[in-house]
């Protein structure tokens, strides 16, 4: 099971705001913090003292702290890739290195005496982890993460972000990728429209940037990029994350009856294995439920997402539930009982055949 991540930003909060939100977050099972020394100034001693005391009260509540860092943070701290003793002594789980070396620093940098995890960025698109790879780093104490974009338009496409995933999963190695909060107002820069690693998760809410990142497959952990989101936000994250099945939200119709509410809201749902270019099939309703009463209403020609079952005019599929994959006549045996939510239509594309699914309705 993946990891659940929040980040803070000390220089622009306090301790006692970070730290109602440290008590927050792990409350719903959060255990990854993610801050940045990118925009900090000052010597060691100040940086130190600034972080070192909600990373100690992190460390308390079992959790772990990736600071990010680039190679001039080096210079400007004094700090060598060779000794990683000033992180050590900051309390960091990891760093995680904005820019990187040549490859053979990060290797080296993995065999560090202290079990700090080194954490690469995910997101070049080059052969970055290959050449890192290829100096024998300790892959236990090597992390992937990909970047996040505070800037509109910004973010990675799609295409791109699977690429790069699948180069670190290619090694096994632990990958982790960034949400966005809309409560949240601020992340380690003075711009900030959101902080999401996929473009296309901006303007989309926390639990279902969450349930597409797990539809997609190859990213181990989560965190949420900018500070403070909500305890409605944490709490449906976490839902999300830690559920067994995805949950697709669903408007119900106007005229949807107590047996079709039933069918979709109170049963345990399987996307049927031959699938079909037109419906996802989930059959075992009309088993379930065949001596009920299903009469016809809402026959209306029928839109991709829209939430089907059989009614009585459907023979043997009377109460079976199915999802509309695309635009079909309807021939009047088939109610409309409601759709899947706009924004999460979308998820369609990524249900698989043989796997479970619910449906949670919404306003």
């Amino acid at each position: 099971m993946g990891k659940l991540g929040i980040s803070i930003y000390p220089e622009r909060s306090t301790f006692e705001a970070d730290k109602a939100y440290l008590d927050l977050a792990h409350k719903y099972g959060f255990k990854r913090v993610f801050t940045s020394l990118l925009e900090i100034e000052g010597d060691k001693d100040s940086v130190l003292a600034n972080f070192r005391k909600p990373i100690d009260y992190a460390n308390s509540l079992g959790m772990e702290v990736m600071v990010d860092i680039n190679p001039a943070l080096f210079e400007q701290l004094g700090v060598s890739y060779d000794d990683l003793s000033f992180f050590d002594e900051m309390g960091a789980y990891g760093v995680r290195l904005d820019l990187g070396f040549t490859g053979a620093e990060e290797a080296k940098m993995t065999r560090n005496p202290y079990g700090i995890k080194i954490e690469i960025n995910m997101s070049t698109g080059t052969n970055y982890v290959d050449n890192i790879m290829s100096f024998s780093p300790n892959t236990d104490n090597l992390l992937g993460s990909h970047n996040f974009y505070p800037m509109r338009y910004s973010g990675l496409g799609l295409d791109h972000f699977i690429y790069c995933t699948k180069k670190f999963n290619k090694y096994n190695l632990n990958t982790m990728a960034f949400v966005n909060s809309h409560d949240a107002t601020f992340g380690p820069w003075p711009h900030n429209d959101g902080l999401a690693s996929l473009e296309i998760h901006r303007d989309l809410e926390l639990a279902t940037q969450v349930k597409h990142m797990k539809l997609l497959g190859g990213i181990d952990d989560i965190s949420i990029g900018n500070a403070y989101a909500s305890e409605v936000e944490l709490k449906a994250m976490s839902e999300a994350f830690f559920s067994t099945k995805p949950t697709l939200k669903v408007v119900t119709g106007e005229n949807i009856t107590d047996n079709e509410k039933v069918c979709l809201f109170e049963s345990q749902h399987s996307y049927r294995g031959d699938k079909s270019d037109y419906i996802l099939r989930s059959t075992m309703t009309r088993v379930w439920y065949k001596d009920r009463e299903f009469p016809a209403h809402d026959t209306n020609d029928i839109k991709r997402g829209d939430i089907l079952i059989g009614n009585v005019n459907f023979g043997q599929y009377k109460g079976e539930t199915q999802i509309a994959l695309q635009e079909m006549p309807n021939t009047g045996s088939i109610n409309v009982v409601g759709r899947i939510s706009d924004d999460e239509l979308f998820l369609l594309d990524y249900l698989k055949p043989w796997g479970d699914f619910q449906f949670e309705e919404v306003k």
